[in-house]
């Protein structure tokens, strides 16, 4: 009998090795876009030996609460600010970015105008709820010469920041997920929606968005890891997974130019 125990646990140690090589790397992100993107560098990473699988979450609010709890090892939806501020509000979180992804434009749609500049007084529009993404569609409304900000906010201003408004645009906050289906309520005449619930709807902003933000965007994507896993090797060979070239020409012809890539690639 003792010899077959030690039998089996010299087995088991001689496979452990290549069982924990094996296991993969659980990626989190949201449904859309972002699954089409990490799909394709998924693909690319699985040709250098690397096992990546792919969680989705229906609520990107939890995404980084699952990676500091270590749900998953890794996430890919968020823009910088929006990282930003969930440590601000988060500081034991210790989430940081490990490699950056792709800009996607945040636009404003309609269905019942064709520029901004049909919105009469008193129109209702919508904006994510979230302070980054919020910010984000105030600064865009700001652009386009509808509101006035407070001075001094940053890239993450709130409503209670408006000291102008004059057509008296009421300004209603919604769960980002929510933003398209606003659209089709009678009440709203516009709506900012993120690229990641548009282009699922086959809404693509540089085609359809009455206003979008230019190439200059603050808002680049990144990929995010505990602060502890930082430099994590299996880590980085996913990052470089995700920045080549393929995965680029992926972005580019998927997303017609409605997402680009932030990271240097051969063109």
């Amino acid at each position: 009998m003792r010899k077959i125990i030690v039998t089996a646990i010299m087995l088991l140690l001689a496979f452990a090795p290549q069982a924990l090589a094996q296991k993969p790397i659980v990626v989190g992100t949201t449904s859309g876009s972002d699954v089409d993107i990490l799909e394709k560098a998924v693909e690319v990473a699985a040709r250098d030996g690397l096992k990546v699988q792919i969680k989705e979450f229906s609520d990107y609010t939890q995404l980084n609460f699952a990676l500091a709890a270590g749900d998953i090892d890794l996430n890919a939806f968020q823009h910088i600010p929006y990282l930003t501020e969930f440590l601000a509000a988060n500081p034991d979180a210790k989430l940081v970015s490990i490699g950056v992804t792709y800009v996607s434009p945040l636009g404003f749609f309609s269905k019942k105008i064709k520029s901004l500049d049909e919105l009469k007084e008193g129109d209702t529009i919508t904006i994510p709820r979230d302070v980054s993404n919020g910010g984000r569609a105030l600064l865009l409304l700001q652009r386009a010469g509808k509101i006035k900000l407070k001075e001094g906010t940053g890239i993450t201003p709130s409503v209670l920041d408006i000291t102008e408004n004059p057509l008296k645009l009421k300004i209603r906050e919604v769960d980002a997920e929510l933003t398209p289906a606003t659209m089709d309520d009678p009440q709203v005449v516009a709506a900012a929606i993120n690229n990641n619930y548009a282009q699922p709807l086959g809404i693509n902003p540089t085609r359809d968005s009455i206003f979008l933000e230019d190439a200059n965007s603050p808002y680049i994507n990144v990929i995010v890891a505990r602060a502890q896993d930082a430099d994590n090797p299996e880590f980085k060979r996913f990052v470089k997974a995700y920045q080549t070239k393929e995965v680029a020409d992926f972005i580019l012809e998927k997303f017609e130019g409605a997402t680009i890539p932030a990271f240097p690639y051969d063109k």
